[in-house]
Order: C-alpha cells, then sequence, then structure tokens
C-alpha cells in the first residue's frame, strides 16, 4: 500500500486592511463633495449671519465678510485649494507632496470649528438660535459638507481595524514623504522669502485680534491649517529648505521681526510684541539651563529680577537709592548681565553638585528668597536699597546715541510710538543673544551640556568636568536674563518686587518661563519664542483666563506631554528620542523561531 505525503500549504499572508472611509460614500462623490463644500463654506462668509449689529465683527453685511467671516472664508479656500490638488489639477500638486486625504480632513475640520463656534457664540450672547439669519443656518451646514466628504474618502490603516485606529488615519501623517525636487538656490530663498511674508501678516493679524471671540476662531483656524500642512508633508519639505539655507532664513526672520511695528497704527501692540521679545529672550536663557544642559531651574526669573533692579538703581532714577548716579544704556547693560551672571555663579558654585529634584528645590528656594529680600530692603526690615514692596519708579526712558526712546519718531512715513522704539532695541538684543546661543550650542562646551544631558555619568566618565560645564550654562543663562531685565525696567518704568515669583497669574514668573521652553520646544531657538508669545497673548487676548492661567498652563502641559511631548517646534534628536525606539543605535530586533538549530560536528 503506497502512503501519500501531502505537502503542508504554508498559510496565507495576512492581508492589510483595505483602504476605505468611516462614511459610506463612493470615492468620486466623496471628492466632490469635499470641493463643493469647500467653496460653500468660503461663499457663506458674503451672507449675514445675524441681524444685530451687537455681536462684535458686524456680521449683518450681505457681500462683504466681517470679523469672524472671515476665517471662515479662509478655511473654506483652504479645504477647496486641498481638493483641487487631490483631482491633480496643474500646479497644485505641491500642496499634496504625500498624495493623502489627511490634508483634506483638516482643513475641513478647520472651517467646521470655525462656522459652528460662531454659530454658537451669536446664539449663548445674544439669547438663542433666533438672532441666526438664514445665511448663519446656510454656513453651519455649508461647512459640515467637506468633513463629511473628507471622511468618506479612502485612508490606509495601520494596525487593527477599529475606530480609534480609523480616525487617527485621517490627522495622522504618512511615514514616507516623497522627497522634493532639487530648485535653484533663488528659488529656495523666495519661498522662503514667501512664506515668511505669509507668516507675519498670520501673526500680525492675531496680535491686531480686537475681540476674545475673534481670537478663538483665529487660534482655531491656525492650529487645524498648520495641522493640515503638517500631514500633508510641507512642514518636513519647508523644515529642509530652512535647514539648506540657515543663514539667510535667519536673516528673513529678523527683518520680519523689524518689519511688525511698521504695520501697527495702535502703539499698544507694539507694547505686546516688546514684552513677548523680554520673555522670549529670557526664554532663550532658560533654554541653555534646561534645554541644553538639562539642569531644572525653577527660580530663573531671580535672574532677571537682578538685571531690572540693577539697571533701575543706575538709571539716574529719583527715587534709586544710589543717588547721582546715572550711567549710559550701555554701561548699565553690562552691569546689568554682569550682575546677574555673578549672582548665576554665586548660587550655582554650590548647588550644582547636586542633581535632579534636589538641584529644582534649591533653585526654586533662591528665588523665593530674591523675591523675599528684595521686598525687605526698604531701610526697615533690612539695608535701603530697594524701597521695599514700593520699588524703584520714575526710571527714565533711554537715550542712545541722541535718540530718544520715549518720543514718537517718524521714519519713512510711518510713526513709532515709545514702544516700537523699544520693540526695535529688543530686536536688536535678541539678535544678539541668538548669535550667542546658536554658537554656545554649535561649539564644544555645547556639545558638553547635551552629554550632559543625555548622562551626566557617562560624560563624566569620558572627561568632561561636569560641575564646570553646568556652571557655564547657568551663569550664560543668568547673564542673558539680566541683560533682558535692563530693558524691561525701562519698558515698565518701574521695578517692583511681585513680578519675580514662582507662579503667578500674569508674567514674568519661573513657571511662565518654564512653560514656555516646554511648549516650545527644549534645545530650539525658534521654540521658546513661539512658546512665550503663546502663553503671553493668549491671557492678554482671552480675559476670563488670567485668574485661571496655571489651571490653563497646566492643561495644555498634560495635552502636550500625551500627544507632542518633545514641544511644537521639536529638536530632531529629541524627536527620534520621543517618537521612535528612545535610542538612536538600537539594533535591528530579531525573533527566534521553532526550527531547530542547526550546528557543526564536534562544535
Amino acid at each position: 500500500m503506497t502512503e501519500t505525503t501531502k505537502t503542508p500549504v504554508p498559510d496565507a499572508a495576512p492581508t492589510p486592511p483595505a483602504a476605505r472611509g468611516l462614511i459610506p460614500l463612493p470615492t468620486p462623490a466623496a471628492r466632490a463633495l469635499v470641493l463643493a463644500g469647500g467653496i460653500a463654506t468660503a461663499a457663506s462668509a458674503y451672507l449675514a449671519w445675524t441681524w444685530t449689529s451687537r455681536f462684535p465683527g458686524d456680521l449683518t453685511i450681505n457681500g462683504y465678510p466681517g470679523g469672524l467671516q472671515w476665517l471662515t472664508f479662509t478655511a473654506g479656500v483652504l479645504t477647496a485649494l486641498f481638493a483641487l490638488a487631490a483631482y491633480g489639477v496643474r500646479g497644485l500638486g505641491w500642496l499634496l507632496p504625500a498624495r493623502n486625504n489627511a490634508p483634506l480632513a483638516l482643513s475641513a475640520l478647520g472651517g467646521f470649528t470655525v462656522t459652528w463656534f460662531t454659530v454658537i457664540a451669536i446664539s449663548v450672547e445674544l439669547g438663542g438660535l433666533v438672532n441666526l439669519e438664514p445665511g448663519g443656518w446656510i454656513a453651519a451646514i455649508a461647512s459640515l459638507l467637506p468633513v463629511i466628504g473628507a471622511f468618506a474618502l479612502p485612508q490606509e490603516r495601520t494596525g487593527t481595524d477599529g475606530t480609534k485606529e480609523a480616525i487617527k488615519a485621517y490627522v495622522a501623517k504618512p511615514d514616507h514623504i516623497p522627497a522634493a525636487q532639487a530648485t535653484a538656490p533663488w528659488v529656495q530663498r523666495a519661498v522662503i522669502t514667501v512664506v515668511t511674508i505669509i507668516g507675519l501678516g498670520v501673526f500680525t493679524y492675531g496680535i491686531d485680534t480686537e475681540y476674545g471671540e475673534l481670537f478663538v476662531g483665529y487660534l482655531f483656524v491656525v492650529i487645524f491649517a498648520m495641522w493640515a500642512l503638517h500631514t500633508a508633508g510641507l512642514l518636513d519639505r519647508f523644515s529642509a529648505l530652512v535647514a539648506a539655507n540657515r543663514s539667510f532664513a535667519l536673516a528673513m526672520g529678523f527683518a520680519a521681526a523689524i518689519a511688525f511695528p511698521f504695520t501697527q497704527t495702535d502703539d499698544h501692540y507694539a507694547n505686546i510684541g516688546v514684552n513677548i521679545l523680554i520673555f522670549g529672550t529670557v526664554a532663550l536663557g532658560l533654554n541653555i539651563v534646561v534645554g541644553l544642559a538639562g539642569l531644572l531651574d525653577l527660580g530663573y526669573v531671580a535672574f532677571l529680577g537682578v538685571g531690572a533692579y540693577t539697571a533701575a538703581l543706575v538709571s539716574g532714577s529719583e527715587f534709586s537709592t544710589i543717588s547721582g548716579v546715572h550711567l549710559p544704556f550701555w554701561a548699565s547693560a553690562l552691569a546689568g548681565a554682569a550682575a546677574s551672571l555673578v549672582f548665576g555663579v554665586l548660587i550655582g558654585a554650590p548647588t550644582l553638585r547636586l542633581r535632579g529634584d534636589y538641584l529644582a528645590i534649591v533653585t526654586l528656594g533662591f528665588g523665593e528668597i530674591f523675591r523675599i529680600a528684595v521686598n525687605n530692603m526698604d531701610g526697615q526690615s533690612g539695608p535701603d536699597v530697594t524701597n521695599g514692596p514700593n520699588g524703584i519708579p520714575s526710571i527714565p526712558d533711554l537715550k542712545l546715541f541722541g535718540f530718544n526712546f520715549g518720543e514718537a519718531h517718524d521714519i519713512g512715513g510711518f510713526t513709532l510710538g515709545r514702544f516700537a522704539n523699544y520693540y526695535l532695541l529688543m530686536v536688536l538684543i535678541m539678535a544678539i543673544v541668538v548669535l550667542v546661543y546658536t554658537r554656545a550650542a554649535d561649539s564644544r562646551i555645547g556639545r558638553s551640556w547635551i552629554a550632559i544631558r543625555e548622562d551626566e555619568t557617562a560624560a563624566t566618565a569620558m572627561g568632561i568636568n561636569g560641575f564646570r560645564v553646568k556652571l557655564v550654562a547657568f551663569a550664560l543663562g543668568a547673564a542673558l536674563a539680566g541683560l533682558a531685565g535692563t530693558v524691561s525696567a525701562h519698558v515698565t518704568y518701574s521695578v517692583v518686587p511681585t513680578p519675580y515669583q514662582f507662579a503667578g497669574s500674569t508674567p514674568p514668573n519661573s513657571a511662565f518661563l518654564l512653560a514656555a521652553v516646554v511648549l516650545g520646544g527644549m534645545g530650539t531657538v525658534a521654540g521658546p519664542l513661539l512658546g512665550a508669545a503663546l502663553l503671553y497673548l493668549l491671557p492678554e487676548k482671552l480675559v476670563f483666563l488670567q485668574e485661571k492661567s496655571l489651571l490653563a498652563f497646566g492643561i495644555a502641559l498634560i495635552l502636550l506631554m500625551r500627544f507632542r511631548p518633545e514641544g511644537i517646534i521639536a529638536n530632531r534628536r529629541r524627536q527620534l528620542e520621543f517618537h521612535q525606539t528612545g535610542q538612536l543605535d538600537v539594533p535591528k530586533q530579531t525573533t527566534l523561531t521553532d526550527e531547530p538549530a542547526v550546528t557543526k560536528a564536534g562544535a
């Protein structure tokens, strides 16, 4: 009897989940719905949404958008452009280098969010849905159409075929984005110039918003638009352009910063700008300590106070306890930076041998000691140096080379007020600080800071003097904060001890500065500046947050640690650590099989 042996057929490889949409619609119909919905959303902004002008922005006019309607129009146009790019329209293919549908979904969500926020705000503030005109209802329905169409488009999924994975596929960037074609250097610089101009316009619009509802809508549109550009791969391509033209991009950034006061008609917005630059400069100094060296400093705002008080004492104020001393600005700036540097060395020398939480507790104590000390130096509880809680008021305006910063000046037909003058001065100081930061980060000692941050024990074993390196970081960060403090004293006219605390409802305080560094992105130049701008603008524009700023900081940091722990503008090294293996040299892992090992005889 003959036995037949059958060769086992190997199991077929599991097929990946089919690309399909969350909403059952044919793909051609879904694409048409996205395009038609984007156009309808933009067109609905030209209708009257309410009958009364009591709602801010005057949304009662047919034929011309107003207030929040401009944001709806912008989101609708962006959705329509992404939809046309998905159709393969010539000249728009660069909008979707990854050829995915996530940008369509996110831009549609941006238009839906700002439109429905406006409709709900009208109903709440005016007392019911009856206050909506037919145009408001049309806008609400029109903004819903591209969302339905976008979530009906097929999307490749990874992992299990669940609702969570399906939704994640619509808002995530694909793993592989095709590299851009090589272009001439002048084309790359032209792109950087155009993006800089657009960025200046977007920032100017946000800082000029006159009421909270408009600023909230602005945040919705900007967040979803940037998210859409990120998933499309455009931000990665622009980052590559900036890396290839780093010096030119930096020059364009400072040119945009210089151009900002010339776009303003109200000096109040220049005041906001100069405060953002002051706190951004201090945050950059803290970024050396926290972002590069990895030292958690919870009392850093004290160095800003040291610089401010030093400048106030030698500024010629009639309330200064050092009578008859009036140094020029360059001398007072050097004095403030030097005083902060000395305090940084004096505090760092005995404490930087500590690590982690112990160092954080000591620096927190130093910050509180500084505030209590200057509060008590009033001639009664202590020596008469700082006038105690009254501080040093009536600090005169700066005069530099005959230029009085306290007076308005006409330049090229533009009138620059007092705060605009100080803003331009802070741009110059910011350029110096950025130069110091970048040179230090790219130097040998900068690489030593990074080594200490990653593993102090290993760095010490490799021959790095950990104490000396950390002390240099501490002293340099303190000096930069003191330099910013000298300008802050003249901008605010007075220096009092109240702001120089660990946490408070208004900046500056140590919690604000640390949140700016972590939120923006540790170890980067633009990150702390962006973080300082956001954290200063939010309480300024959203008045109801001023008493709840600490709660807002906490919620923002929790969300950031969950979804983007490396910060908004990520350092490449930290991004790899958080989102890949956490280690850059992990070998490829292999799994053992059930097959017996083959050995040689005699082994």
